[in-house]
């Protein structure tokens, strides 16, 4: 099977990988820099607010069917 279709489910052991780097890198800011604990925690907050209230718009606007164009729109 060709991996490079995009198709593989799963975690990729170069992806997990990166993830664990990742989050080691921010744990080790964490950590050393007080300055960023600050910055870290107001960026969290402002991504949950963000995300909950596109939740909530897409929750009470929901998509229908009619405004959905091109549903295929490389034909596949």
């Amino acid at each position: 099977m060709d991996s490079s279709s995009g198709s593989s489910v799963g975690f990729t052991r170069k992806g997990s990988a990166g993830l664990i780097v990742a989050i080691a890198v921010v744990v080790i800011l964490l950590v050393a820099l007080p300055a960023y604990r600050w910055f870290f925690l107001i960026s969290v907050l402002i991504g949950l607010v963000i995300a909950g209230g596109l939740a909530l718009w897409h929750r009470l606007h929901p998509i229908k069917e009619a405004e959905v164009e091109n549903k295929r729109p490389l034909g596949l």
